[in-house]
């Protein structure tokens, strides 16, 4: 058995090429003088997928909290005897899911791609998965090279919830104006003012200054092929806070009776949250892919 099938030997045993000096010293037979020879610096993509219930987010809290990035980070601090910054393409917050958050970090470390990926699993929770490692060239960033992002919301319409999904899904067993709601998701599509659909910021005068127009490429909900579930799933370049799940409590007003679909194109123009739907729960959100420029590459994964 080898010390990744066991994560308490992973933490103790040296990984191949991992050393645990940062630079190299060769003295010169010449003049007696120390030569330092800096190993080169290398940059990481990584895809993550994790069950966001027991975390308090993505981001690190000033608390003990356990968040997604904490948890990344402590153990690249491990493999690497490093200070390793880990920068997500998103924040998604507590209780929300992942299939494809995305993570770009840099380190000396010699370890390849297929090592990080194999030693972060065997030391991470059980929750969070690296399903992807890959080295990227420099100018790679998660957040920043992002070119678009997909979240799905699921709620679940029936009787009861089955004990595997209750985790994943808002349910809603109650009368809803299906077709209405399809209409009205098809209303986000385009560029618009969505001031009235993401959360504050907690300062009036950040509020007023940050631009809140974003663009949504698609925006679609539907029955799921088991027919006990509602999907929606909508895709644009960036969200703001708690900007999906406003969107999906308009979309259940709308349900509902208490909106019509063209009441989303009121809103753009109200820019008032308190008129638009509520902030449904977080458990029902997932964060599916992120697209990224494919031009960083730097080899085959």
């Amino acid at each position: 058995m080898g010390p990744l099938s066991n994560p308490e030997a992973a933490s103790r045993a040296p990984l191949r090429d991992a050393p645990n000096s940062l630079a190299k010293f060769e003295a010169s037979s010449e003049n007696g003088s120390l030569n330092i020879a800096i190993p080169s610096m290398r940059h990481f993509k990584i895809t993550i997928a994790y069950d966001g219930t027991d975390f308090h987010g993505w981001q690190i809290q000033s608390s003990d909290k356990p968040t997604i990035q904490g948890e990344i980070s402590g153990v690249l601090r491990k493999l690497t005897q490093e200070n390793v910054a880990v920068n997500g393409a998103g924040r998604t917050d507590a209780g929300v899911h992942a299939l494809g958050q995305v993570a770009s970090f840099r380190t000396q470390s010699g370890m390849s791609a297929g090592e990080f990926q194999r030693a972060l699993n065997a030391l991470l929770p059980a929750t969070i998965r690296i399903v992807a490692a890959e080295e990227v060239g420099p100018d790679f960033h998660a957040r920043w090279s992002a070119v678009g992002k997909i979240y799905r919301y699921r709620l679940y319409r029936g009787k009861v919830v089955p004990p595997a999904l209750w985790r994943f899904v808002l349910h809603y067993p109650f009368p809803l104006d299906e077709d209405a709601m399809c209409i009205a998701a098809s209303r986000f599509v385009g560029p618009h003012d969505f001031a009235a659909f993401a959360a504050s910021t907690g300062s009036e005068d950040d509020d007023k200054e940050r631009s809140t127009v974003r663009e949504i490429y698609a925006s679609e909900l539907v029955r799921s092929e088991d027919g006990e579930e509602l999907v929606y799933t909508v895709r644009g370049r960036s969200f703001m806070r708690f900007m999906v799940r406003k969107m999906v409590g308009t979309l259940l007003d709308v349900g509902r009776g208490k909106l019509v679909p063209d009441d989303i194109l009121r809103l753009y123009q109200l820019r008032d949250r308190s008129k638009s739907g509520p902030t449904v729960p977080p458990q029902g959100l997932c964060m599916v892919q992120v697209m990224h420029d494919e031009a960083w590459r730097i080899g085959e994964p």
